[in-house]
């Protein structure tokens, strides 16, 4: 089974940008957004997945993702609940762990958020 462990922290500053080894361009809309699951639609760069999260516990919860054709995607974004979301996504490695910093735009201009997937539910990351 699909299990995610994550945690999400609020970025104070732009320090992470001198740490990133890349980025991508990312617009992704919800199909569904109920509180025992989610469901997502996202074209990333030249690819696109549509991702099914199921409710939190804790710092784990099912995911299941898989990738689609691009052009599907740009059609399933039609049918979600606005706003779709737009954001550069910076990826940092830290510690043998990978965070992926968000930079949101559009309606959520100004938001920026990081997020480390973890080995398991125990782990404490060292922050960058």
């Amino acid at each position: 089974m699909a299990l995610e462990i994550e945690r999400k922290f609020l970025v104070k500053d732009d320090s992470y940008r001198s740490l990133a080894t890349g980025k991508r361009e990312i617009s992704q809309g919800y199909l569904s957004r109920v509180k025992e699951r989610t469901v997502r639609v996202r074209i990333a760069d030249q690819s696109a997945f549509i991702t099914i999260k199921g409710v939190n516990r804790g710092s784990v919860r099912h995911e299941f993702e898989y990738e689609i054709p691009v052009d599907d995607a740009r059609q399933l974004l039609t049918l979600c609940a606005p706003p779709v979301v737009v954001k550069t996504r910076h990826l940092v490695p830290w510690e043998g762990l990978t965070w992926e910093v968000d930079e949101f735009h559009g309606a959520n201009e100004g938001l920026v958020v990081a997020e480390v997937e973890l080995p398991d539910k125990t782990y404490e990351p060292s922050l960058p």
